[in-house]
Formats: structure tokens, sequence, C-alpha cells
């Protein structure tokens, strides 16, 4: 069987912890192709597409993709282009997904998770907007299932405390990604900042990833286990 993953630099693994590891280390008959890119935005990530063949036998596909058309807006420095507005937005994942259904049997879209730990400020606002378009879209399209990892994540800090940071210096981001690979130095600092399930209110902590990977796993074994391993039994 074979999985891909494809977003951003939360698909990636770079900085934060990778939970793509993760589901390596639970599936290891299961081929993972990782295709996140950091920076990522809907727009840059339909051009890559255009200039990019995928292979065309994927069981599943997990397309996350989204936070970075809120939080490279908060950037002094935004890398990649960014959806004008959520109707640009709209455009441009649906021709992202419809894509990505020619080379997988079943793509799962996964809304955006925070931007700071607080869910209530603006920015996760703005990304619960795109999520609400996400699932619309992704209504639409045979083959494919939504994944809320927004709710799941706001179930798990309104248990917490939380401080306010989130990373909007692109130098902090850089020392983050240069000196902080291990996990447990990851974890370290996400503690020093106050926060529970990132390391600097976008990237995952090791709790972050244990979340993402839990809710992709209990994908693959609906979508993947049940339909082909179970029918051969």
């Amino acid at each position: 069987m074979k999985v891909g993953l494809i977003g951003d630099s939360l698909t990636d693994g770079r900085p934060g912890v990778p939970f793509s590891n993760l589901l390596k280390e639970k599936y290891p008959s299961i081929t993972f192709i990782n295709l996140g890119k950091s920076g990522e935005t809907v727009k840059s990530l339909y051009t890559r597409l255009t200039k990019t063949t995928l292979d065309t036998d994927y069981d599943l596909t997990f397309l996350w993709i989204g936070v970075n058309d809120v939080y490279s807006k908060m950037l002094k420095v935004q890398a990649q282009p960014v959806a004008k507005d959520h109707e640009e937005f709209e455009v441009y994942f649906t021709k992202v997904i419809e894509m990505i259904l020619t080379s997988s049997k079943h793509v799962v879209t996964v809304s955006p998770a925070v931007v700071g730990e607080n869910t209530t400020n603006d920015a996760n606002k703005e990304l619960k907007e795109l999520s609400t378009i996400i699932q619309s879209i992704s209504s639409k399209h045979p083959n494919t299932s939504f994944l809320n990892l927004q709710s799941v994540f706001e179930q798990h800090l309104s248990k917490v405390s939380s401080s306010e940071y989130i990373g909007t210096s692109v130098l902090s981001v850089m020392k983050d990604v240069l000196f902080y690979k291990s996990p447990t130095r990851i974890d370290q600092l996400s503690t020093k900042r106050g926060l529970h399930l990132t390391l600097d209110g976008i990237h995952l902590n090791s709790s972050g990833a244990a979340i993402v990977a839990g809710e992709y796993a209990t994908l693959v074994d609906q979508l993947l286990y049940t339909k082909y391993v179970v029918k051969e039994m």
C-alpha cells in the first residue's frame, strides 16, 4: 500500500517534530511518500503540482494545506504567494484536489490546525473559515473525506492554559529549524514558551505530532485496512 502526504512544513516536519515518522513506525508495511514543502500556500502548491508528475498508484493521499494562507500574512517576509481572498483560496484548493484525485484512489483533506494556541484569536477564526471552505469542496468530490484537525486541536487545548506565543520572526523560525531538531529539545523549548501542542504556535511538538499521527492512523485503518486487508481475509 502507498500513502501520499502532501502539504507544507507541518507535513515536511521542519521545524518541529515530524508526525510522518510516527506513521512509518506504526505501519512498516505501508510506503509513505512525504511531499511536504516548507512555506507552501494553496497557490504555491498548485504551481508545484503543475510542474510535478505525481505517481498515479497512491491508495490514499492526505492533503493538509492552508495554514500559511493565514500565518504567512503575519510574517514580515512572504516567501510564497497567498490567496488574495477566500474566493481565490476556494478556486485554487479545488484545482489542487482535482489534480490529486487523478493520482489517488482516495483523498483526505485536512483542515489547518492552529495559528497560536489561543483558539479564539483572529488568525484561528480565519482558519475556521478556510476549514469550512475545505469541507464544502471535499463534499462535492467522490472518494474524498474531510478531517477537521482544527476541532481536534481545540478539544485538546480547551483542557490546558497556553501562552499567546506565535513565532512571527523569520529569524526565529530559522533558528528553530537549525538548532532544535531532537524531539526532546523541541519539547523543552515548547514548554519554555508556554505551549502544549506546538513549538511556536504552528509547528508541532511531540504531543502535537502524536495527535496528528493518531488522527491520520484512524483514517488509514478505516480507508485502507478495512477496504483492502479485511476484503482479502
